[in-house]
């Protein structure tokens, strides 16, 4: 049986990219026969979100939003990060035995630098917290993004030089990545990400839906004029929601009997619908709130119990009684 693990940062609305890119993913693998582990990762979270008000309102809406989109606590460990402290202590040991030049050669550190954010030490040291987010649970598997390729193989660096240097304690994880949604582009083209500021929201009204989608970056192209559809943003979410006949769609565009407006009004449609029962299951979650704290309890009792075990394997490995 394959243990498959990944979390989701509490730091906004969800938008395409993360259903796209882990939680669809995710929601199809608890049909099978795989171990399924979800957490929120609100302690990363807290590298960049700092007003308590909305880190709280951040994760609520992620709860519900999980639950919603398909998350079955019946099938698959649902769990907060910062409920287990287990987390934090494996990720200072991990911290103390990481080589700084490992650090530092991060790309999504360098990147969100590069983008005017805090260069803070949380966000420094995140592969390692992230690193101790899949060990403590012995993770085959974790689903991620191109972009979080790197930390994945972080985690297996500082898990194979643990393994060697105190025992073999460590499973060595995999990252698991969809080819065919690697990078999900955002408005503007580049990866979808709120730290861009280029995300559409999952759960957004109709109006602002619509303003979102209107405002996906295109190139100038006369009205009836062909278009190649794969240089097209817009047709490139089409072909995610997978609802409409693309060859079809992707002919009316070499012809130009539809341009970029009429795509997006069609995208519009098709995403409106498709997340239509969602929306709906949401509302009620909403409504009954305290239902939705009692499964993430229930999740954090078990979850605390595996991580527990792992962390006394590894606190005897090091020699702390």
């Amino acid at each position: 049986m394959t243990r498959i693990l990944t979390g989701i940062q509490p730091s906004g609305q969800l938008h395409w990219g993360n259903y796209f890119g882990a939680i669809r993913p995710m929601i199809e693998a608890q049909k099978g026969t795989n171990e399924m582990f979800f957490f929120i990762a609100d302690l990363h979270a807290f590298t960049t979100v700092r007003d308590p008000k909305v880190f709280r309102e951040n994760q609520k809406n992620i709860l519900l939003d999980y639950l919603a989109l398909g998350l079955d606590p019946e099938k698959s460990l649902f769990y907060r990060q910062s409920d287990i402290p287990a987390h934090t202590e494996l990720a200072w040991y991990l911290d103390c035995l990481c080589p700084m030049g490992l650090l530092e050669r991060a790309h999504s550190f360098k990147d969100k630098k590069a983008k005017g954010l805090e260069a803070n030490a949380g966000l420094f040291t995140y592969p390692m917290l992230m690193a101790a987010d899949i060990l403590l649970y012995s993770a085959d598997k974790v689903p991620v993004g191109k972009d979080q390729k790197q930390h994945v193989e972080m985690a297996r660096d500082i898990a194979q030089k643990f393994n060697s240097q105190f025992g073999e304690a460590f499973t060595l994880p995999e990252p698991q990545i969809a080819e065919n949604v690697q990078t999900i582009p955002g408005l503007d083209g580049q990866k979808m990400s709120k730290s861009y500021g280029n995300t559409i929201s999952i759960f957004e009204n109709e109006k602002t839906l619509k303003k979102q989608i209107n405002s996906i970056k295109t190139a100038s192209v006369e009205m009836g004029e062909p278009i190649d559809p794969a240089t097209c943003s817009v047709f490139a979410f089409h072909t995610l929601f997978e609802t409409l006949d693309l060859d079809d769609l992707a002919a009316k565009y070499r012809s130009g009997e539809i341009g970029f407006g009429g795509s997006k009004k069609l995208l519009f449609e098709t995403v409106w619908e498709y997340f239509r029962s969602a929306r709906e299951r949401r509302t009620e979650l909403e409504k009954n709130f305290d239902q939705v704290e009692e499964i993430m309890q229930r999740g954090a009792d078990r979850a605390r119990k595996i991580a527990n075990k792992k962390l006394d394997e590894i606190r005897k490995g090091i020699g702390i009684r």
